[in-house]
C-alpha cells in the first residue's frame, strides 16, 4: 500500500512501498483462513446466522495484527508522519471501517498502529471510548488531517489530552454533529472553539469535565463572554438583539453533569436558565441547577441573575425573555395571517354552494374568538422542547411540567424529608408526574427512603414506562416488589440498587406452596438488575429477605425476553431459585418461550450459586457470552478451572 507523507517529515525513506502483507504465501493465507473458520462462532449475538459482511469484518479483525499492522509497525510507525495512507482500508465504505474499529475496540485488539491505518477520509463516526489510552497528543493531528468529514467523535475518558491539542483538533472538524468529551480536560477554550467552528453540532457531552465551570458553557448560546481568562474572544460581543437562536448552535442534546464549580454559588442556576432561553432546539439536557432554573424562568425572577450576567458580559435574562416574546408574537401573527388566508380561500370556494353557510360562518367566528383568547393567554407562556431531562428534584417538577409538557424521560433526585407543608418526597413525586401520566417512557429516581414510598408515583406513571431505575432505596421483608411489577407491565429495563432489610425475616414454610399462576409478569423485560449494598468485611450477605425468592422466581419465569441479568449480593438464597426456573424449561404447561433462553450476560456476584447451576445455565442458554460469579463462596478455584474447560462461555471468578 503506497504511503504518502506530509510535509516536514523526517528523512529516511521515500514512503512509497509497503504492500501490507502482499508477500504472504497463498498457502499460509488459506491455512489462516481455515483456522479462523474453525475457531470463530458462526452465530451473531441475537442467534442469527452471521452475514457475509460480518464474517469478512471478523476475518479482517483477526488478521489485522499479523498482516497490515505488523507491516506498518515494522516499516513506518514512528518513522514518518503520513497525512494520508493509501492501502486496503481506504477502499472500504466508511460505515464498514467504523464497524471494524468498533469490533477491534470491543475485543481489545485496537492498537496505535491499527488505528493509524483505520483513520481514512470516508470515516463518518469514530468512537474511542473503550480505549481512551490511545487518545494522545500524537494521535490527534492524524485525526485532524485525515478525518475532516467526521460527523461523530467520542473521546470520552481521554484524560491525557491537553486542552490546546483538543481545541486544535476540533478546528479541523467543522462537520461534527455529535461530540463526546466526557471525563476529558475540556475547558473554556475548548467550548469557545466548539461554538465558533462546529456550527452543525447537535449533541455535546462534557460531563465529568472538572476544568469546566458552568459559566464556560455560555459561548454555546452564540454570545461571547468578556470574562474569558487565558482564552481571548475571536468574535465581538453580541447584544440581546443579536443573540438570536440563529447565532447559537443547533444543539438538541447537552450533557454537563458533574463539571467544575462556578465562581459563586448561583452560577450553575443562572447558566442553565440562560442556555434554556437561548438554545431553542434543546430536547435532552443534564445540568446542575436545571431544576432551580426552571423555577426561576416560570416565576420570572430574572433579577436574581443580573450580577452573574453583568459579570460574564452577556445579555440579561430579562432581555432574553423579551427577545423570546418578540419572536413568539411574530410567529403568532404569521400563523394568524395564514389562518385568515386559509379561511378566505375556503369560503371563496365553498361558501356559495353550502346550504349551511351561515351556521358554519358562526362556528368559524367562534373558533377565531377562541384562538384569540388562547393567544392572549399564551403571551406569558414559555414552552420548551425538552423531552429527556436529568438532575431534577421533586419540588421542581411543578415548574418543569409547566415549561416542558412533552417530557418522556426524567431523572429525579429525592431526599428523604418532608417539605414545608409536611408532604413527603414520594407524594411530591406522584403529584409532579401527573402531567406526564400515560406518556412517560423512562423514570430514574435516586431516593434514600423506603421503596414503598415510591409506589404512588409508579401508579401514576407506571402504565407507560419502558425503563425504571431506582437507586439508593431502602427495603424490608414487606417491600411490595410484586406491586411494582403490576404497575409497570411494559418494562424493558428494571434496575433497583437498594439497601438490604435491616431486620431478618423468618422463613415461611407455606411460601413455596402458594399459587404462582396469577403473579404479574414482565414479558418484554430485556435487562434486570437487583443490586444490594454490602459491607466489604462480610463474605456473605445476611439472608434477611426470604420472600424475595418468590419475586425472583416470578421475574425469571415471566420474562422470557431477558438478555442481561444482574443479581448482586442478594439477601436471600438464589441457587434454589435458579434450579426451579431451569426445571420449568421442559414443562409443557408453561410458555413456549423458555425462561433464560435468550440470556447473554449474567452477573451473580456474592450469591450462593453453585457451579452445577452455572453449567446448567450454559446448557440452557445458547447465546450466553459471559457469567460473573466473583466472590461466590460456593464456587472454588477448582470448580472454576473445570468450568472453563467445560464451555466456551467466559466465566469470571475471584
Amino acid at each position: 500500500m503506497p504511503l504518502f507523507r506530509a510535509w516536514g517529515e523526517r528523512d529516511g525513506g521515500s514512503g512509497g512501498g509497503s504492500r501490507g502483507g502482499a508477500k504472504a504465501r497463498p498457502g499460509r493465507r488459506r491455512m489462516k483462513s481455515m483456522e479462523w473458520m474453525g475457531s470463530c462462532e458462526k452465530m451473531d449475538e441475537d442467534g442469527s446466522v452471521l452475514s457475509l459482511t460480518r464474517l469478512c469484518l471478523l476475518s479482517l479483525a483477526d488478521n489485522m495484527r499479523e498482516v497490515w499492522v505488523k507491516d506498518y509497525t515494522d516499516n513506518y510507525l514512528d518513522h514518518y508522519f503520513f497525512r494520508y495512507i493509501m492501502g486496503p482500508f481506504n477502499l472500504l465504505p466508511g460505515d464498514l471501517v467504523e464497524e471494524l474499529t468498533w469490533l477491534l475496540c470491543s475485543r481489545k485488539q485496537l492498537s496505535r498502529a491499527a488505528l493509524h491505518l483505520l483513520l481514512v477520509p470516508q470515516l463518518r463516526g469514530l468512537s474511542l471510548e473503550k480505549c481512551p489510552a490511545l487518545v494522545t497528543s500524537a494521535l490527534c493531528p492524524h485525526i485532524a488531517a485525515r478525518c475532516q468529514g467526521l460527523w461523530s467523535l467520542d473521546l470520552s475518558g481521554a484524560q491525557q489530552l491537553p486542552s490546546k491539542v483538543l481545541s486544535e483538533t476540533l478546528c479541523s472538524l467543522p462537520a461534527l454533529r455529535s461530540l463526546s468529551l466526557s471525563g476529558t480536560p475540556c475547558d473554556r477554550c475548548v467550548i469557545r472553539t466548539i461554538a465558533h467552528r462546529c456550527l452543525l453540532l447537535r449533541h455535546l457531552d462534557v460531563s465529568r469535565c472538572h476544568l469546566l465551570s458552568p459559566a464556560a458553557l455560555l459561548p454555546l448560546a452564540g454570545v461571547a463572554s468578556f470574562s474569558s481568562p487565558g482564552c481571548p474572544s475571536t468574535s465581538p460581543f453580541r447584544s440581546a438583539s443579536q443573540s438570536s437562536p440563529s447565532c447559537s448552535l443547533p444543539l438538541s442534546s447537552l450533557l454537563a453533569l458533574d463539571i467544575g464549580f462556578g465562581e459563586y454559588e448561583g452560577d450553575s442556576v443562572a447558566t442553565a436558565a440562560f442556555l434554556l432561553l437561548s438554545l431553542p432546539c434543546l430536547e435532552r439536557v443534564a445540568m446542575e441547577g436545571l431544576a432551580q432554573a426552571c423555577c426561576l424562568i416560570q416565576h420570572r425572577e430574572f433579577d436574581q441573575t443580573e450580577e452573574f450576567t453583568d459579570r460574564e458580559g452577556v445579555p440579561r435574562l430579562g432581555e432574553m425573555w423579551g427577545e423570546w416574546r418578540r419572536r413568539h408574537s411574530m410567529g403568532k401573527r404569521e400563523r394568524a395571517a395564514a389562518d385568515e388566508d386559509e379561511e378566505r380561500i375556503f369560503w371563496a370556494e365553498h361558501g356559495s354552494e353550502s346550504e349551511e353557510g351561515p351556521s358554519c360562518s358562526q362556528d368559524q367566528a367562534e373558533e377565531k374568538r377562541r384562538r384569540r383568547v388562547l393567544s392572549q393567554s399564551d403571551d406569558e407562556c414559555l414552552v420548551l422542547r425538552l423531552k429527556d431531562v436529568k438532575g431534577l428534584t421533586c419540588d421542581s417538577l411543578d415548574s418543569v411540567s409547566h415549561l416542558c409538557p412533552n417530557i418522556y424521560s426524567i431523572s429525579v433526585n429525592a431526599d428523604d424529608y418532608e417539605d414545608a407543608r409536611g408532604r413527603s418526597q414520594g407524594s411530591l413525586l406522584a403529584a409532579g408526574l401527573q402531567t406526564w401520566s400515560g406518556r412517560l417512557r423512562s423514570l430514574s429516581v435516586n431516593y434514600s427512603g423506603p421503596l414503598v414510598d415510591l409506589l404512588p408515583a409508579l401508579q401514576v406513571a407506571g402504565s407507560s414506562l419502558l425503563s425504571l431505575i431506582m437507586e439508593g432505596v431502602k427495603t424490608s421483608p414487606h417491600t411490595p416488589l410484586l406491586d411494582v411489577m403490576k404497575t409497570c407491565p411494559r418494562l424493558r429495563e428494571l434496575l433497583i440498587s437498594a439497601e438490604p432489610p435491616t431486620t431478618p425475616q423468618e422463613e415461611e414454610g407455606e411460601e413455596d406452596q402458594q399459587d404462582d399462576r396469577d403473579l404479574p409478569q414482565l414479558p418484554h423485560l430485556c435487562s434486570l438488575t437487583l443490586k444490594f449494598s454490602y459491607e466489604h468485611s462480610q463474605m456473605k450477605p445476611v439472608m434477611s429477605w426470604m420472600s424475595l425468592r418468590r419475586v425472583l422466581k416470578c421475574l425469571l419465569t415471566g420474562s422470557p425476553s431477558l438478555e442481561k441479568l444482574s443479581l448482586v449480593s442478594l439477601p436471600c438464597p438464589l441457587n434454589g431459585v435458579l434450579q426451579d426456573v431451569l426445571r420449568r424449561v421442559d414443562d409443557p404447561t408453561d410458555s413456549p418461550l423458555p425462561p433464560l433462553g435468550r440470556i447473554r450476560h449474567i452477573d451473580l456476584q456474592r450469591t450462593d450459586v453453585k457451579m452445577t447451576t452455572v453449567k446448567s445455565l450454559m446448557l440452557q442458554s445458547k447465546r450466553l457470552k459471559c457469567v460473573d460469579v466473583s466472590y461466590c463462596w460456593q464456587i472454588s478455584q477448582l470448580d472454576w478451572l473445570d468450568c472453563e474447560a467445560f464451555s466456551k462461555v467466559q466465566v469470571v471468578w475471584l
